[in-house]
């Protein structure tokens, strides 16, 4: 008999064999690390990310007076050699990742293929190296490429760009494949039309398409490489990673479980950046420009399901630590209820440089500079705290807008907007006083992409812009809050006197409209719940989910035990033929009692139970039964019986069935925790391989079974007892 052990599930779409190849599993330092093997999805990866720091100016460094560079690059721009205690240090301070930007093009051979120098590759791996077996997420990149990925005829020479990236990622995919998903690639770092009129801003459509490409492109060579690349977390920017809404919403992402936006949010540019403006406060109108770009990138992606990372940020130290320390706040918080991961700049200048003071760790003697510790001691306090749940705001609010035909009317003229002309971005300047603004949302009815509007007061000072803070897209209307306008704006806001609608690429603006103030609605929770009387019997049941092949599909088992609903939960993929084998170990369940069989979630809604399988089994301590009766119910209503070959019996720690315990079985437990789709045990391979004790398959199991075979536990003893 087997231990009781209540959630036990496996979801399969045909008989798996088992396992029986015998490994060398020496080589295997900890076996209960296996555990870190297992399949996570992009958003659960980059929950895990949390904060991250950048190892700037490092290994991205390089010098344009020369065509090639050996190891010296590193230190060029006055960085130290990194060292694995600076790593150390970085996650002792409580970072859970690491981003290691790295220039490869003075490092490869031009004429064999862009192959990159190995003493380089062996230097980047190596400090890669000490990130991953420190347990730190590690984001690997393409950075300051100039002569490739950042040059001014970006938008006509995607064939030569295309061949030096793709090289460079076939290469580094194939090097890293057998890491697991601790290491993320990103394909590019903020690609741009370098020495253009554009390079930071209003990209042309042709420079968007060669980015996107190649960002494919990438994918793709990653993905052929093998290994663990299938399900690696790919980050992809779009033009200079920007986190304007009109470049985001020009991003294609690729239809990959496996991939993330990459974007990059110095936010807000003023406060965090520009030399010019006034640090020695956070004031309520940064912090309102703030949640303006988060907004912007929520809707751009998180709004679609594509995961985010914020590959950098930081705000430059002025000598206002206090106003820092009340950004960083404000930037965790935000970020935290969206579920963006940020990875914090950090290129060790310490003071005033000119808006580029990022520095935060003394490389020199490993300590903290004083004037930014505490800036990130504050992000780590939100990131630490329970107010606030990862990703609890992940979607945006639905909001409901009166019909702008009901407002009043700015302007209903046609203004055709193209940011590549002269003076060509902005419509005219309109009469809009506070007192037509305030309490209400402007609307504004457009086509091509979203705008942002500008106000200026009676003289047209005091340019003021504000995002939409929401978007019609099937309508074409976007929306703008006079709350957010009041917050932007810095003096009385009653000298408002005239207003601007204004594009980053083209934009045709047919209508302006002051309309009531939006309301948040609060949707009914749909329920989706597709629940079967079964009785629970026999030692296991076999219940056939039919649908829509590759539809992702869950739910549970449910029952009444005691005043309790108890639930064992499965979850699967439609198989190719279209049924879905779920197979539930019912052995210790309380028997011939109502339970539901239950669908919670299909993709496509499609998914219903078919026919349900009573599997009655005899066995004992080391045979096997050679028969079995079946009762099959079609509809919940008709009973038919047929007889089939029973399944193997239960054997404590035969995880392979072949009615042997010894090494074979270790081996087999081990290689299904790393590759579940390659090496899955069988339901009975699974009821037979948990054996420590303890609920579910681990590390810990392999890890008694090779104890049985060292004579060290004895076979009658298992299973161990909790």
């Amino acid at each position: 008999m087997f231990k009781s052990k209540i959630i036990r599930f496996i979801s399969m779409a045909s008989a798996v064999a088992c396992i029986t190849t015998c490994v060398n599993l020496s080589s295997v330092t900890n076996i209960s690390d296996a555990d870190a093997i297992e399949v996570k999805d992009a958003f659960t990866i980059t929950e895990e990310m949390g904060l991250g720091w950048n190892l700037g100016n490092s290994l991205d460094a390089y010098d344009n007076r020369v065509e090639t560079m050996g190891l010296e690059s590193e230190i060029c721009w006055g960085n130290p050699y990194t060292t694995k205690e600076m790593i150390d240090a970085v996650k002792a301070k409580g970072f859970n990742t690491i981003r290691v930007p790295v220039t490869w093009y003075q490092h490869v051979d031009k004429a064999n293929g862009y192959k990159i120098n190995a003493e380089y590759l062996a230097r980047v791996k190596e400090v890669v190296d000490w990130c991953y077996n420190d347990g730190l997420y590690v984001i690997l990149n393409l950075h300051h490429e100039e002569p490739y990925q950042n040059r001014a005829t970006l938008g006509a020479d995607y064939e030569e760009i295309s061949g030096f990236v793709t090289s460079i990622w076939g290469q580094l995919a194939e090097t890293f494949k057998d890491y697991d998903q601790h290491l993320i690639f990103e394909t590019m770092n903020e690609p741009r039309a370098t020495g253009t009129d554009h390079e930071w801003w209003g990209p042309h459509d042709d420079e968007v398409d060669t980015i996107n490409k190649i960002n494919a492109d990438s994918l793709s060579v990653i993905r052929k490489a093998g290994g663990n690349n299938d399900s690696r977390l790919v980050m992809m920017p779009g033009y200079c990673a920007s986190s304007d809404t009109t470049i985001m919403t020009k991003v294609i992402i690729p239809d990959d479980d496996f991939v993330a936006a990459s974007v990059h949010a110095y936010s807000p540019y003023g406060f965090a950046m520009d030399a010019k403006a006034d640090h020695t406060a956070f004031t309520d109108a940064y912090k309102n420009e703030l949640v303006n770009i988060m907004d912007g990138i929520r809707k751009t992606f998180s709004d679609k399901d594509i995961p985010v990372v914020l590959g950098e940020f930081s705000s430059s130290n002025f000598d206002n630590t206090e106003a820092r320390c009340d950004w960083a706040t404000a930037y965790m918080e935000t970020t935290k209820a969206y579920g963006f991961p940020c990875v914090l700049w950090d290129n060790n200048v310490k003071g005033n440089n000119e808006g580029e003071a990022h520095g935060y760790l003394n490389r020199s003697d490993l300590t903290w500079y004083e004037p930014s510790e505490p800036v990130i001691d504050a992000m780590i306090k939100v990131l630490d705290s329970n107010e606030i749940k990862w990703g609890s705001e992940r979607k945006s609010p639905v909001i409901s807008h009166d019909d702008i035909s009901t407002g009043t009317v700015i302007s209903d003229k046609k203004y055709e907007l193209d940011s590549s002309i002269k003076d060509g971005n902005c419509t005219e300047g309109l009469n809009a006083d506070w007192k037509l603004l305030v309490g209400g949302d402007v609307a504004v009815q457009f086509t091509g992409d979203a705008p942002v509007i500008a106000v200026v007061d009676g003289g047209w000072d005091n340019w003021t812009e504000i995002k939409p803070y929401d978007v019609d897209e099937e309508k074409g209307i976007a929306y703008y809050s006079s709350q957010h306008i009041e917050s932007a704006w810095n003096g009385d806001v009653t000298e408002i006197q005239h207003i601007f609608a204004r594009t980053n690429s083209k934009t045709v603006v047919t209508k302006m409209a002051v309309i009531g103030g939006g309301e948040v609605v609060t949707p009914p929770e749909e329920d989706n719940t597709k629940s079967y009387p079964i009785r629970i019997e026999g030692d296991f049941m076999t219940f056939i989910v039919e649908g829509t092949p590759g539809t992702n599909v869950n739910g549970c088992l449910g029952y009444m035990s005691g005043s309790d609903w108890t639930t064992i939960e499965w979850k699967g993929k439609i198989p190719d033929s279209g049924k879905l084998e779920v197979n539930i170990d019912t052995y210790n369940l309380p028997h011939y009692i109502d339970a539901q069989f239950q669908i919670w979630w299909s993709d496509d809604n499609s998914a219903e139970l078919v026919n349900q399988q009573i599997w009655i089994t005899t066995t004992s301590a080391m045979t096997t039964t050679t028969s079995s009766t079946t009762t099959t119910t079609t509809s919940g209503t008709t009973t038919i019986t047929s007889t089939k070959p029973a399944p193997v019996g239960y054997i404590a720690g035969d995880a392979n069935c072949d009615n042997e315990v010894n090494i074979a079985d270790a081996t087999a437990i081990v290689q299904h925790l790393g590759n579940k789709d390659k090496y899955a045990l069988s339901f009975e391979g699974e009821r037979n391989a948990d054996v420590d004790g303890e609920e579910g398959i681990t590390g810990s199991d392999a890890l008694v079974l090779q104890q049985v075979e060292a004579k060290m536990i004895s076979l009658a003893d298992l299973p161990l007892k909790k």
